[in-house]
């Protein structure tokens, strides 16, 4: 099973808001996920991101690979 970090997209028609989520790689981007470790809006000024630190790490210890966007924004939350 091939665990990936990345973002489920959710909200409105224009108006994205993303929950980051730990999935296995063959399931849809919305579909079902393992856990929610956090969230990112990009839509406020400066854009929002929570991200529990916590079980990020966990997962990234165990061997979840994140996306391209993920690993941009766990590098900036100092994470990674």
């Amino acid at each position: 099973m091939a665990v990936k970090i990345r973002l489920r997209r959710m909200g409105a028609k224009k108006a994205p808001f993303y929950r980051i989520v730990v999935a296995d790689s063959r399931f849809p981007r919305d579909g079902r996920f393992i856990e929610e470790i956090g969230y990112y809006n990009p839509l406020t000024d400066p854009a929002e991101v929570r991200i529990d630190e916590e079980k990020a790490k966990t997962w990234l210890k165990n061997g979840a690979q994140p996306t391209d966007t993920v690993m941009g924004l766990l590098k900036k939350n100092n994470i990674v």
